[in-house]
């Protein structure tokens, strides 16, 4: 039970065999009738299978063209998220600097009054 099964697959066709054949029965016998060839009424064609939309996607010129205008916008516009945020860290930086010095320039000079 808790040893894996792994499948034997000789090939490299992509599909696997199990390891364990499933048993035919000898008492079920395919079942031929030649009366296919003997009706006189008219048989309906299978329907055409329909063909399943692939799950790649196919870009036209213009949608390409699209997708590298928005994707060049959106690059633009969270790099300009990025700069102003980085700005506003860089000026609220100086301007405490700026606040600190002033501080220890007042408390400096009272002290030299005292």
């Amino acid at each position: 039970m808790l040893q894996p099964r792994i499948p034997v697959n000789p090939l490299p066709t992509g599909i696997v065999t199990p390891l364990v054949q499933p048993t035919i029965s000898a008492d079920i016998a395919p079942h031929h009738t030649d009366h296919a060839a003997a009706c006189n009424h008219h048989h309906v064609p299978a329907p055409a299978p329909v063909s399943t939309p692939s799950s790649a996607v196919r870009l036209t010129p213009a949608g390409l063209a699209v997708v590298v205008a928005s994707g060049a916008g959106a690059v633009l516009v969270v790099g300009t998220v990025l700069v102003s945020m980085l700005l506003a860290v860089a000026v609220s930086a100086a301007s405490v600097a700026v606040c600190a010095v002033v501080l220890r320039s007042l408390l400096n000079s009272q002290r030299r009054h005292r």
